[in-house]
This record gives structure tokens, C-alpha cells and sequence, in this order.
């Protein structure tokens, strides 16, 4: 029986971790098109919903290491899509704000985005879409208790 359980485990992980790389692989071909690159996406997505996001606080809201931050920033910046703004109240503190011309970029290619994350997940019908959202929060809440 513990074999069993340790085996079946095993397998939803390896499961688990194809399925990411498979979908997570199409998704980021797909915004390469757009002329950016993952993680330059997931920040201009992030201001794009959000509004302005401390600099020291957008590593940890798109889980990318605070180092990398700083040169992603740069590239945006020097391609035109944010603009860093000093917090008027505390000097210690940068906001990275989307430029008009993110936001253009945005409201152009994230419409085809969403249209290819639910093409991904089409295959499973809205109860077993809302189950696997439960069951892989379920799994990634009690991995934090470790």
C-alpha cells in the first residue's frame, strides 16, 4: 500500500511537471511573437492590470528574482513601454508605470493572449477547469507549510 502511494505520487509529479513545461513552452513561443520575452510580458501584464507597482515589489508578485528585475525594467524602459517614477512621499522608493505605448502594445496583443490560454485549457470542460484550480491551490498551499 505505502509503495502504491509513493509510486502514484511520483507519477503526479512527473505528470504535473510535463503538463507545466507543455503549456507553459506554447505560451511563451506564442509571446516571443509580440517581440518579448516571458518575463518582460508578465511585468507589462502585471502594470497593465495592477496600475504602478513598486520596483521592489514586482519580483515577488511575477515570482522572478528581485536581481533580475532592474535589467527587465531596462529593457522596457529602453523599448518604451514603462517609465520608472520616484514615490513623491518616500525618496527609497521607485513605481515602474506603463507608458501609453505599453499600454497600446497590451490592449493589442492581450485580447490573441487570452484567446490561446483558453485555447490550451478548452479541452477540459468549466467543472474540471475549476477543479484542477482547486486541487493545484490545495497542493501548493500545503507545500508552503513545509
Amino acid at each position: 500500500m505505502k509503495t502504491e502511494q509513493i509510486n502514484q505520487s511520483l507519477k503526479l509529479f512527473i505528470v504535473l511537471s510535463r503538463a507545466f513545461r507543455a503549456v507553459n513552452e506554447k505560451i511563451n513561443k506564442l509571446i516571443q511573437t509580440y517581440g518579448l520575452n516571458p518575463t518582460e510580458f508578465a511585468v507589462l501584464e502585471l502594470l497593465y492590470h495592477k496600475g504602478d507597482q513598486p520596483l521592489q515589489q514586482i519580483g515577488g508578485k511575477i515570482l522572478l528574482a528581485s536581481g533580475s528585475i532592474t535589467y527587465v525594467v531596462d529593457k522596457l524602459e529602453q523599448k518604451g513601454f514603462l517609465k520608472r517614477v520616484a514615490c513623491p512621499k518616500d525618496r527609497r522608493v521607485t513605481y515602474a508605470q506603463i507608458t501609453d505605448q505599453g499600454k497600446s502594445l497590451m490592449d493589442e496583443i492581450f485580447p490573441d493572449h487570452e484567446k490561446h490560454i483558453q485555447e490550451v485549457f478548452s479541452h477540459l470542460s468549466e467543472e474540471e477547469r475549476s477543479e484542477a484550480i482547486f486541487l493545484l491551490k490545495k497542493i501548493g498551499l500545503s507545500v508552503q507549510k513545509y
